[in-house]
């Protein structure tokens, strides 16, 4: 499942969903590189 998560204040990155942790981010991966960040919500 895609993702979408933003880094920093203002870079996002979407990837396919890779987990969750206990702080509320969440990880997803694009090729070989596993970014993690605070999701985007739907508004």
């Amino acid at each position: 499942m895609l993702r979408t998560i933003t880094i920093g204040s203002c870079v996002s990155v979407q990837g396919i969903f890779v987990g969750s942790t206990p702080d509320g981010r969440i990880s997803v991966q694009v090729d070989n590189t596993v970014y993690s960040g605070v999701p985007v919500t739907k508004k």
